[in-house]
C-alpha cells in the first residue's frame, strides 16, 4: 500500500496557465520526491490598464511518501 501526500501550490507566469502549472511542479520538486500527479484547482489572471499581466494557477500536487 502507498501512502499518498497533497499539497498547495501557487504560481505565476506572464505566458500561460500551462507555464504556471509546469512552474509550480518544477518548484516543489526541488523538495519533493515521487510527484504522481497535479490537480489545477483554481485559475486566474492579474489585470493591469486592461491588460492581461500575469496567469495565476492554484495546483494540488499529490506525491508518494516512501
Amino acid at each position: 500500500m502507498a501512502v499518498m501526500k497533497v499539497i498547495e501550490v501557487m504560481a505565476s507566469s506572464d505566458k500561460g496557465w500551462e507555464d504556471a502549472t509546469t512552474k509550480a511542479i518544477a518548484h516543489a520538486s526541488k523538495s519533493i520526491n515521487h510527484i504522481k500527479s497535479a490537480f489545477v484547482q483554481s485559475q486566474s489572471v492579474v489585470v493591469n490598464d486592461n491588460k492581461v499581466e500575469a496567469f495565476r494557477v492554484n495546483v494540488k500536487i499529490t506525491f508518494e511518501v516512501k
